[in-house]
């Protein structure tokens, strides 16, 4: 059976950091590993590290960040899609799988997911690939899975948070202002920027920045020259786009096109 969701799927892979990581969030899941040094992770306001051999997990939409010490890791993002997909084999719902354990220490979780990015990165054959994604992340929602919800059912579970992410996904590459925002769901500045932060954990600018460097690096990995892609997605410039970039992955765009550790899987 053909993974729809797989395509395009993003894997990197990074020998050793000392970086730290601003707040951010995506829109896919994060499913990685630690093999080296330590990560003082900060998913939602809570604080856990992560060791040699140990998974990491981020929901999509989770805000999180933390402090890297000679850290050497390897992660992918799967899509809300395919992992609703490995779901539904498993369960027969279309259903999305949420976990509430963001650090698993499990050496055979461990041992699929290093089997699974040694194929990608070998580039072994699309079969062998799809069969070991499929037994990697049946293992993580059979063992790890606490709750689940319908694929269809909004991320953003309030009227006016779901009005102003609308609205910034709309507006994204024009100069968006906290007035513009609050006007648009009829509230004063100070209630929407209480509201909003409440809701997602960030800033309504900390949000909007998260999702140009989104739609940025999508262009990037798609063809486009990083400068195009940097405007296109609503910075001002491409240092403007380079150092939020950084912040949030602890390399510059210009490695996501050069180094061999990063791969978007077709």
């Amino acid at each position: 059976m053909k993974l729809e969701g797989l395509k395009d799927t993003f894997f990197e892979n990074v020998s050793k950091t000392d970086k730290s990581f601003t707040k951010h969030f995506h829109e896919t899941y994060t499913v990685g590993v630690t093999h080296g040094g330590v990560f003082k992770s900060n998913v939602l306001g809570e604080v856990d590290y992560s060791y040699g051999h140990s998974t990491r997990i981020i929901n999509p939409g989770e805000v999180h960040g933390g402090d890297s010490d000679a850290w050497q890791y390897t992660n992918f993002y799967p899509s809300v899609t395919l992992m609703s997909e490995i779901y539904g084999q498993i369960f027969g719902e279309r259903n999305i799988p949420l976990f509430k354990e963001h650090i698993i220490e499990d050496a055979q979780l461990y041992s699929l997911l290093f089997r699974l990015f040694v194929s990608v990165y070998q580039d072994a054959e699309a079969m062998i690939v799809e069969s070991q994604l499929i037994e990697t992340l049946s293992y993580l929602i059979q063992h790890y899975t606490d709750y689940a919800k319908p694929l269809d059912t909004v991320q953003y579970d309030t009227a006016i948070i779901k009005r102003s992410v609308e609205m910034i996904h709309d507006m994204l590459d024009s100069n968006l202002s906290l007035e513009m925002l609050a006007s648009n769901v009829g509230l004063s500045k100070y209630h929407f920027l209480r509201t909003f932060k409440q809701h997602t954990g960030i800033t309504p600018h900390h949000f909007i920045i998260t999702q140009r460097i989104h739609r940025a690096t999508q262009g990037i990995i798609s063809g486009d020259c990083i400068s195009e892609a940097s405007i296109a997605a609503g910075f001002s410039d491409q240092s403007h786009f380079t150092r939020h970039f950084k912040r949030m992955y602890g390399y510059t765009p210009l490695h996501l096109l050069k180094s061999s550790n990063i791969v978007l899987y077709k």
